[in-house]
């Protein structure tokens, strides 16, 4: 009994670290996406709150927190307040499986546990995809509950889009899954040691895979080039337009959180997750987790990057060739990969 309370203790702790680093992560994002904006625009950006506009992030929350909170005339109450968390929340257990570093056990506190991983199981990636899935509920529930038809074609949108990427997401991951012959995130890391020759996008000539899921996921998580649920010169706001204060904020944390989700998820499959681009590691032995946390750390904030990047540079797609391309390029594309790659496989192993 007492080996179990300290089992569910130190999980307790690394949930709790875990969550305080992404939603951190997830306030601050909103500031670096402002100033890598500004800086490809050629203007300033936040400056005025703290050095440099530093504590943007904090006036922004304490702005939402004390802003009034509006329920519309007519509105379903109990789904227009369901939704803001069904966005939020499985977007947050999603990184329960992920691996953030070396999946070897080190003695804390006096405890020998494993911190950098919360919990392995052998169906992860599924374990992502599955609840990844439920957080589009809470956009189709919150455009339905808000009683008026901007935000209803907001939710009809992010449902049909919805349907198609995350089709493409899945296929797209179907060839990793072939190469490590595992569902394990952390199997799937451990699988692409040895340097960068070893991961899958370069030793498994996942490129297309990895584009596929790459644009897949910037339409999954609703960004530009494909927020066409919330099209701000169609929709007003899309689904979000009844929204305010904190409801409103979790509709921003969750399309924020779905992000680094996905770049984790990305890291992980395709660029050996917390494995260096060489073999073995530059500090001693006892050390090597820092180095992992350290490669880990960088991959996930090279493709946030990319997404701002490509929020500054695309313009927004109309609705029919968002469809068009989703079924009739990223599709054939996803299904060409994992057929080339069993093929390739099949005769490599023989």
């Amino acid at each position: 009994m007492m080996e179990l309370m300290t089992f569910a203790g130190i999980a307790l702790i690394k949930i709790v670290v875990v969550l305080i680093v992404v939603l951190t992560t997830v306030a601050f994002l909103t500031l670096a996406e402002r100033k890598v904006l500004s800086w490809m625009q050629d203007r300033m950006g936040p400056m005025e709150v703290g050095p440099y506009g530093i504590l943007q992030p904090l006036a922004d929350g304490l702005k939402l927190f004390f802003k009034e909170d509006i329920i519309p005339a007519g509105a379903n109450w109990a789904l227009f307040s369901l939704a803001p968390i069904l966005s939020l929340v499985p977007a947050l257990i999603g990184f329960a499986v992920i691996p953030y570093g070396p999946n070897k056990e080190v003695e804390l506190f006096g405890y020998t546990c494993k911190p950098f991983v919360i919990t392995d199981i052998n169906i992860g990636i599924l374990y992502i995809l599955a609840f990844a899935s439920i957080g589009a509920y809470g956009v189709i529930i919150g455009g339905w509950a808000s009683n008026n038809k901007y935000p209803l074609l907001g939710g009809l949108r992010a449902a049909a889009q919805v349907i198609s990427y995350e089709l493409n997401i899945g296929l797209a991951i179907i060839g990793v899954l072939i190469l490590s012959g595992s569902l394990s995130m952390v199997k799937i890391a451990e699988a692409q040691a040895g340097g960068f020759w070893h991961w899958y996008i370069f030793g498994g000539l996942q490129v297309i895979g990895f584009v596929v899921y790459l644009i897949s996921a910037v339409a999954e998580t609703n960004r530009l080039p494909f927020d066409l649920a919330e099209a701000e010169s169609e929709l007003v706001a899309g689904w979000m337009t009844e929204y305010s204060g904190m409801r409103f904020a979790f509709f921003f944390m969750a399309e924020y959180t779905n992000m680094v989700l996905v770049s984790c998820v990305a890291a992980v499959l395709f660029f050996g997750g917390w494995q260096a681009p060489y073999p073995g590691t530059l500090l001693p032995e006892n050390l090597a987790w820092i180095e992992g946390i350290f490669w880990f750390t960088v991959k996930v904030f090279f493709f946030l990057f990319m997404f701002f990047w490509l929020r500054a540079t695309l313009p927004r797609l109309r609705y029919d060739q968002l469809m068009r391309f989703g079924w009739k390029v990223m599709l054939p594309l996803a299904l060409a990969n994992v057929v080339l790659t069993a093929i390739v496989v099949y005769l490599v192993r023989q």
